[in-house]
């Protein structure tokens, strides 16, 4: 059963890709955490450094799902003939002196790349973040990761920070982190 958010949007509803192809976007519930675990063991270990929970582990996966059942987190996921093909979430809090803000993570599976997903996704969140009343974005990437960092400069984030050998890898190397920071648009971007 279609469900409506906030800004009047229908849940789940169809996205139609660049190149063709449509996927269903739909808020993610407490029942995704084990679809998000196996999501998330298919991606390629960069794309996992900068994320605050380890969500290949089903414990820690669970701590994220809590954090969606609190409100703390809001979460999209994007569906391929049933399959997941990617993710938006929205951290917030509500400590008082960044209530205003919220960090954005989006992942995108290697063969649903370079089709518009991660933008789609990002529209989404940005009509969340409005509906919460958040200002500002932030999201975090390594330098490195190329496509993320692109998809964000288009979506008109700007580079705030770089923080060098601030996490580390699973071979013990460190990595330097990009923060990226971008207003929420009153209106999709």
């Amino acid at each position: 059963m279609p469900s409506p958010s906030a800004d009047g949007r229908v849940y789940p509803r169809a996205v139609t890709l660049a190149g063709g192809g449509t996927i269903s976007l739909r808020l993610m519930s407490a029942d995704d955490r084990d679809r998000l675990v196996a999501f998330a063991r298919e991606l390629p270990p960069d794309d996992l450094l900068f994320l605050s929970v380890d969500i290949t582990d089903p414990e820690a996966a669970g701590r994220f799902i809590e954090g969606l059942e609190a409100g703390r987190i809001v979460g999209v996921i994007a569906e391929d003939a049933g399959v997941t093909a990617a993710y938006a979430a929205l951290l917030h809090h509500g400590v008082t002196w960044q209530r205003h803000l919220g960090e954005i993570f989006i992942q995108v599976s290697s063969r649903h790349r370079s089709r518009g997903l991660g933008r789609a996704l990002a529209i989404e969140i940005s009509a969340i973040a409005r509906d919460l009343g958040l200002r500002k974005f932030i999201a975090r990437m390594t330098p490195d990761q190329k496509g993320a960092v692109s998809t964000f400069e288009r979506l008109g984030f700007k580079t705030e920070a770089l923080l060098q050998d601030f996490v580390i890898d699973a071979e013990g190397r460190t990595r330097d982190i990009l923060v990226m920071a971008r207003d929420v648009p009153a209106a999709a971007p």
